[in-house]
């Protein structure tokens, strides 16, 4: 067990509001869970999560086709900081940052665990072949695409 944070792996030895924009955009696994669409019950905020994803998101390599302007064009889209990581409680279970901010370890799988970064394909930890497009369904059927997959934490 390591003793202090110099045995420890940079991701957990360093907070997030300390790392670099490269050890930050490190951290993703490009699982793609966070470009599926979600939906809030507005009575008591429960998030449910749907197999709806983002038309920006390619389908392959679970990455965002255009990852500097998304914001701009899909304004729901939120950038994910370390200042904003309280507010994203709708990021999934296994999500690194969400780990990470809950004191959490990266699961094997996790390409800075694993040293590869297919793991996440091989152990069906991303969203890839398991999706539908926005522009294919009517935003008045999304309840209809409600799925718990995503929220399955492996480790």
């Amino acid at each position: 067990m390591p003793t202090n944070t110099r045995d420890l792996p940079w991701w957990q030895a360093k907070p997030l509001a300390e790392m670099t924009l490269d050890e930050w955009e490190s951290l993703c696994d490009h699982c793609a869970k966070c470009c599926l669409i979600k939906l809030e019950d507005e009575e008591d905020g429960t998030v449910y999560y749907t197999d709806v994803a983002c038309d920006l998101l390619d389908g392959e390599t679970c990455q965002c086709k255009d990852y500097r302007n998304r914001e701009t064009l899909v304004p729901d889209c939120l950038r994910l900081t370390p200042d904003n990581l309280d507010q994203l409680y709708w990021m999934p279970p296994s999500c690194a940052y969400r780990l990470l901010h809950e004191g959490k370890n990266l699961p094997a799988w996790h390409h800075l665990v694993s040293g590869d970064k297919e793991s996440i394909q091989r152990t069906k930890q991303s969203i890839a072949g398991r999706f539908v497009y926005a522009s294919a369904v009517d935003e008045a059927h999304w309840e209809e695409h409600v799925v718990t997959w995503p929220l399955k934490r492996k480790l």
